[in-house]
């Protein structure tokens, strides 16, 4: 496929210009005089220079790999057929839709972006953390940072033992059972080839206690509502978790709260201030 770099950079200019700061969660400030956003506002969206973003829009460059068009096609919000339309313009075919891509949709993004001032995260079917808000990093640490099979909770839980320090460790026997049926749905939904039969290969090969709870063959065994969390330096958390799923995409939107007045919430409020710093150092 050759770049249409007119239909690219009309696109962009016009996707651009059709959002405003609220719609990606940014402040709108004082003296803004553009119509929707800004080229730089976009670039940091994309996590990309505003002089790389800038030549696209002015039909210039080299032509956009897939990772740094499936980055704008993030951070411009955009729908899943707008998406596949900035692949094409850009020379690429676009990536596949559902259980495995990683594209967010709008209406999950837009949510997400609102929620300032709560632990959040959006994962896919594979426990695999996409996007943390700030109190979630502080929360759990950044959950996006893991690359390969380590991308999945059910993975990490199995073969990394700091994972587990996370959680109150009486909720550790059903977290096992539970990541194991979890997977084992997924695998079954989808099929021998895909993604989670290779994290369960990979589980099998690597740890005897996933290779006993996967011989039990349980499914059905559900997240419990209320979870446990255990935060190296305010201690025990109780948190509710909310979940809003889009079947589209396979992603799920977890929203965590405390009940107000409970020690759990004073301890949010705590954390919201001390971020990812120690206590000590805070």
């Amino acid at each position: 496929m050759v770049i249409d770099r007119t239909g690219l950079a009309e696109f962009l200019r016009r996707r651009r210009e059709s959002l405003q700061p609220e719609d990606v969660g940014l402040p709108r400030g004082r003296r803004r005089r553009t119509s929707g956003l800004r080229r730089e506002e976009v670039a940091a969206l994309c996590h990309m220079s505003a002089d790389y973003y800038a030549r696209l829009e002015r039909e210039r460059g080299p032509q956009p790999s897939e990772s740094m068009i499936a980055a704008i096609a993030q951070g411009l919000h955009l729908s899943l057929d707008e998406r596949d339309h900035l692949f094409r313009l850009a020379g690429h075919n676009p990536p596949a839709r559902g259980a495995t891509g990683e594209h967010i949709g709008p209406g999950l993004l837009r949510i997400f972006d609102r929620l300032h001032d709560t632990p959040a995260e959006i994962v896919t079917e594979l426990g695999e953390t996409l996007r943390q808000t700030p109190l979630g990093v502080a929360l759990t640490g950044d959950l996006t940072a893991y690359s390969g099979p380590a991308r999945s909770i059910g993975y990490r839980w199995f073969t990394d033992p700091a994972t587990r320090q996370l959680y109150d460790p009486a909720d550790h026997p059903f977290l096992t059972r539970m990541f194991a049926s979890g997977l084992r749905e997924v695998l079954t939904r989808r099929g021998p080839g895909s993604r989670a039969a290779h994290l369960a290969d990979l589980l099998l090969a690597r740890s005897d206690e996933f290779r006993e709870v996967w011989n039990d063959h349980e499914v059905g065994i559900r997240p419990r509502e209320v979870k446990h969390f255990v935060h190296p330096e305010l201690g025990a958390v109780e948190l509710t978790c909310q979940t809003l799923l889009d079947p589209g995409q396979s992603h799920a939107l977890l929203v965590y709260t405390a009940i107000p007045g409970s020690e759990s919430y004073e301890k949010l409020q705590l954390l919201s201030v001390i971020g990812t710093q120690t206590l000590g150092t805070a």
